[in-house]
């Protein structure tokens, strides 16, 4: 299996080539170690950091940015964001404050990246 990617690890954006041979894989195109990583990676186990919002009840503000705090598998996306739905908290919310541990058993947190003050 032969696959072409655009490494996304810094700003070079190299253009790999990352094959797989029975349990052999290759990148060529990188130009350092960690578009390698990230060729390797994305082709066997590709994983991805989601960002989006959470309602707050009593807040300065309707809704509080989130992130996950590390990346989970790509495949578990649907997942994350059907309990990110769900969630509602309350004002105050800090920086940093864990909002969802362990969303959709990834062993990723759903942590607020700003802080909401209470009406």
């Amino acid at each position: 299996m032969k696959q072409e990617l655009t490494c996304i690890r810094c700003p070079m954006g190299c253009h790999l080539t990352v094959e797989i041979d029975g349990g052999n894989v290759t990148v060529t195109g990188n130009t350092c170690p960690r578009g390698a990583e990230y060729g390797k990676k994305e082709v066997t186990a590709p994983t991805r950091t989601v960002t989006s919002s959470v309602r707050v009840e009593g807040g300065e503000l309707k809704l509080v940015s989130v992130k996950t705090a590390s990346d989970i598998p790509k495949d578990k996306i649907f997942d994350v964001m059907a309990e990110i739905r769900q969630c509602r908290v309350k004002a105050p919310v800090h920086a940093g404050d864990v909002l969802i541990a362990n969303v959709a058993g990834t062993g990723a947190d759903i942590v607020a990246t700003r802080s909401v003050n209470g009406k």
